[in-house]
């Protein structure tokens, strides 16, 4: 495993990524890593993520309180909703905030990213909601995205960008990227008469080979096959599914039924 240092120089290389790649500007745009259940690093506030240096990075508690900063560097005021997704999803190694122009013009128009439309997104990203509007460096962000958190790995934040996380660093960054990328070619695909979706029996091929991949993180391939067996009707799209709500964890209820239907699958090949 990495050190502390070379984790610092690699939040300014992705930093230096979103700032080349167009994804944020001036000092919009933030980044976390956690080290362990009570120790993260992140960018400061009130800095270009383009031009930052390893001794900008700043350590914070699992609330986000300061353990570490240089100088006159401080945490981002947007590490509250960075904390809420280490709190609601343990498997998150890394969560970054940016505001890529497609993706954030999605987001201000009020469209969700959910239409399937090319392989890679239906089988490694899955859908991007919308979380309701917050005040930044608020709790009514972190608040916003909480019943998001259990069912998906990346959501738009209603006009103000985007966020996205993953096992590690690299993982979440490439999760940004491929959000921008699918919202291009949704954005593009509508000035051509409207992108041509793919048919349900294309989509669960498609989530059958994300099942074998065995890809980390929360994805409908993941959910809708085991909770759309009490649901005659099917499932009718990962953004409209019956279980992407509620808050960490998920509802007590769909969760009884995930877990009953999983132990009724393993003891049936005991």
């Amino acid at each position: 495993m990495a050190n502390e240092y070379e984790i610092k120089k690699q939040i300014c290389d992705i930093g230096k990524r979103i700032y080349d790649r167009g994804m944020v500007a001036a000092n919009d745009g933030n980044i976390s890593v956690k080290l362990n259940d009570n120790e993260f690093l992140c960018t400061p506030t009130g800095v270009s993520k383009g031009f930052m240096t390893p001794e900008y990075i700043c350590k914070v508690d699992k609330d986000g309180n300061t353990i570490q900063a240089n100088g006159n560097f401080r945490p981002s005021s947007e590490i509250k909703m960075h904390m809420r997704v280490y709190k609601c999803r343990p498997d998150v190694g890394s969560v970054v905030h940016a505001h890529p122009s497609y993706a954030t013009s999605f987001a201000i128009a009020g469209i969700p990213l959910t239409q399937p439309i090319m392989p890679e997104a239906v089988i490694a990203l899955g859908c991007v909601p919308i979380a309701p509007y917050g005040t930044p460096s608020t709790m009514e962000i972190p608040d916003a995205v909480e019943k998001f958190l259990p069912y998906y790995d990346a959501v738009l934040l209603e006009s103000h960008g985007a966020l996205t996380w993953s096992t590690d660093l690299l993982a979440a960054y490439h999760k940004m990227e491929s959000v921008e990328f699918y919202a291009e070619l949704l954005y593009k695909a509508r000035q051509l008469g409207g992108p041509k979706e793919f048919d349900k029996a294309t989509i669960e091929k498609l989530y059958e080979i994300r099942r074998q991949m065995g890809l980390p993180g929360k994805h409908p391939a993941n959910l809708c096959a085991e909770i759309n067996k009490n649901n005659p009707e099917g499932c009718k799209g990962c953004h409209s599914c019956k279980s992407a709500s509620g808050s960490c964890g998920g509802d007590k209820k769909d969760i009884e039924a995930i877990v009953a239907e999983v132990t009724k699958r393993v003891l049936s090949q005991m």
